[in-house]
């Protein structure tokens, strides 16, 4: 045992020698272990003897990294084993979410948290072939003023040719400082030539709240669709005022596929519905004391009824929002079970521009349930695509009195699955020929960019008719695709919505894909059905509200 303890120390210094990588890699996975050490509750013996064990630990680290970068059949990147292999196997042995950032992930982030970034402002995919496709452009981005379309190829970006690059690195190509023109070479459908455009980059800012509207006469809605944003609360509340929402009949909050963010800005947006001096959340761990959120302006007279829309991607801090509004009686929670995420995130930035996020505690919401849902005992697959019940779940109660469970994340008051295509719908989807439904609307399908192929002049009252219909039998038998006129036929209502929202996604913009893509949503049918409920759940949680007041005010 002692040679080898030997041999390892002489391996050590061969290696601090020969590589500078596995220095600079090792100075932070010590930046870690100061981060976790950090974090060790107890008397100072304890502590001491736990981060002599971590200290321990990394050395026997750099010990079997020297002896691999040494001695393996191949040559390896160290930086590579470091970032990739060492520091991800050891969070996720702690659990999903804690996460390590290397520099360009590091940087991503931060650009994200600060929701905004300088570059065309679309999003990117990548296509069955291969080739980087536009999903959409954001609604009067450079990109959407060029006259860009979900769709279009990309070709080349400043005469570099992007066959056989990845959507990041077209996107690196793309992205540059404020000001800076940058000329895309694009390929679309019906068009000879490829279409050259010179785009100016700008400031990209990627609204959280990204649509609002009047769903039916005096009921408004408002999606929100991450927290990322620092000025989410600042925007719900301009949304608020452009929909004059203390005039309102009703509200929806749609948070499906919101996968949280900013925990303060959820904050600010429970504290628009609330009573001044509600808790909205608390949280705490191990090591972390318990810090409670509370309304601190209140809803300044606004009662508009609400209901808050959720499903199995709602996640996060938009867990903690619909479940303040659930716990309080505020609003009826209708959709899915949310995702479950209920985990405290902890940023420690360490050395050369890596960081660690690391999980701190949990968030409870005010009636005391935790969101998380547990992920002992199963897969990372299971975990974030096969979600399941636990054995047991606490049983809390709302102001009123209802009961909720908590450590599966927030169960919908009413449950309302979202629809799953059919075997027809599926073949189309399957095959390319029409885009997913989805909410943001995205992308276009094969058939829709032949049909703009073909007819380059849409009205702004075009509807899909009979002549569309007989276009995409035609399509559809020139792709080889078996289907009968039968299954047409019985499938005519979807076809004409999807093809309908494809067409004014790509021409009009993603706000037009929005409104024809709620025109086809059970959920949100149920949640506008649902107002009269919302109303009565809420007025009742305020007479009981105004009860226990005045019992506290009477003298004995």
């Amino acid at each position: 045992m002692k040679t080898h303890q030997g041999k390892s120390n002489e391996d050590m210094a061969r290696f601090g020698r020969s590589s500078l990588r596995g220095i600079l890699a090792l100075a932070v996975i010590l930046g870690i272990s100061a981060a976790m050490g950090a974090y060790f509750p107890g008397p100072s013996v304890a502590r001491a003897a736990q981060k002599d064990d971590l200290q321990n630990s990394v050395q026997q680290l750099a010990n079997v990294l020297s002896i691999v970068q040494q001695n393996y059949a191949e040559p390896i990147n160290v930086d590579q084993a470091i970032y990739d292999g060492a520091i991800p196997g050891l969070l996720q042995s702690l659990d999903p979410h804690s996460e390590f950032f290397d520099p360009k992930e590091y940087a991503a982030f931060l650009e994200q948290e600060e929701g905004r970034y300088y570059g065309v402002g679309m999003v990117i995919e990548q296509s069955p072939s291969g080739q980087t496709m536009v999903q959409y452009p954001f609604v009067e981005s450079p990109a959407y003023k060029a006259g860009i379309r979900p769709g279009d190829v990309i070709l080349k970006v400043d005469g570099k040719l992007c066959a056989g690059l990845n959507t990041s690195e077209v996107a690196n190509l793309l992205r540059g400082a404020k000001g800076t023109p940058v000329t895309i070479s694009l390929s679309r459908e019906g068009w000879a030539k490829p279409i050259d455009v010179t785009v100016t980059r700008a400031e990209i800012p990627r609204p959280a709240v990204e649509f609002t509207t009047m769903v039916r006469p005096n009921i408004g809605y408002i999606r929100v669709s991450t927290f990322n944003d620092a000025t989410t609360d600042r925007d719900f509340a301009a949304a608020l005022k452009q929909l004059d929402a203390s005039k309102l009949d009703g509200l929806v909050v749609d948070l499906r596929n919101n996968g949280g963010g900013l925990v303060d800005q959820s904050v600010g947006m429970a504290d628009m519905f609330l009573d001044k001096g509600d808790l909205i959340v608390s949280h705490r761990g191990r090591s972390s004391p318990e810090r409670r959120y509370y309304a601190l302006r209140g809803n300044q007279g606004l009662d508009v009824p609400m209901v808050v829309l959720i499903n199995g991607q709602t996640a996060s801090a938009s867990e903690i929002f619909a479940g303040a509004m659930q716990d309080h009686d505020r609003a009826l929670v209708i959709g899915e079970t949310s995702f479950g995420k209920g985990l405290v995130g902890t940023q420690f930035p360490l050395s050369y521009n890596t960081a660690l996020m690391l999980i701190t505690a949990r968030y409870y919401t005010p009636s005391g349930r935790s969101i998380q849902r547990s992920y002992k005992n199963e897969t990372l697959y299971d975990y974030h695509y096969n979600p399941q019940k636990p054995e047991s779940a606490e049983a809390k109660l709302t102001d009123t009195g209802r009961t909720v469970y908590g450590g599966d994340g927030i169960a919908p008051d009413v449950a309302v699955a979202t629809p799953k295509p059919d075997d027809f719908e599926e073949l189309l989807e399957r095959r390319g020929v029409l885009y997913p439904a989805s909410l943001p609307p995205q992308g276009v399908g094969d058939f829709v960019r032949f049909y703009l192929g073909e007819n380059h002049d849409i009205p702004k009252d075009f509807a899909v008719d009979d002549g569309v219909i007989a276009q995409l039998k035609k399509f559809l038998a020139n792709q080889q695709i078996q289907v009968t006129d039968a299954q047409i036929q019985r499938n005519l209502p979807y076809l004409k919505w999807e093809i309908q929202r494809e067409v004014s996604t790509v021409v009009f913009g993603v706000d037009a894909g929005y409104k024809i893509a709620l025109e086809n949503d059970p959920q949100l049918d149920k949640a506008i059905a649902s107002i009269p409920a919302a109303e009565a759940l809420y007025s009742n949680a305020r007479k009981m509200l105004a009860q226990r007041t005045s019992s506290r005010n009477v003298q004995p």
